[in-house]
């Protein structure tokens, strides 16, 4: 996928192993988009509560 500059996206990738691992890509990273995609890889990663919070919302969709 190529980004334009103004656009950014997160990506989430499982291992074999369930592990979750969380990137940005982005046209232009020092841009708004590309800083609020950092900003949420961040609290995906580092914030235990919001990572048990969705995987939570995950049980409930299946």
């Amino acid at each position: 996928m190529e980004l334009e500059e103004n656009q950014s996206a997160l990506i989430l990738e499982s291992d074999e192993n369930g592990e979750i691992s969380v990137n940005v890509a982005s046209g232009d990273h020092d841009s708004v988009t590309g800083a609020l995609c950092k900003i949420i890889a961040n609290k995906i990663m580092g914030d235990e509560d919001f990572q048990q919070e969705l995987m939570e919302k995950l049980d409930r969709e299946e």
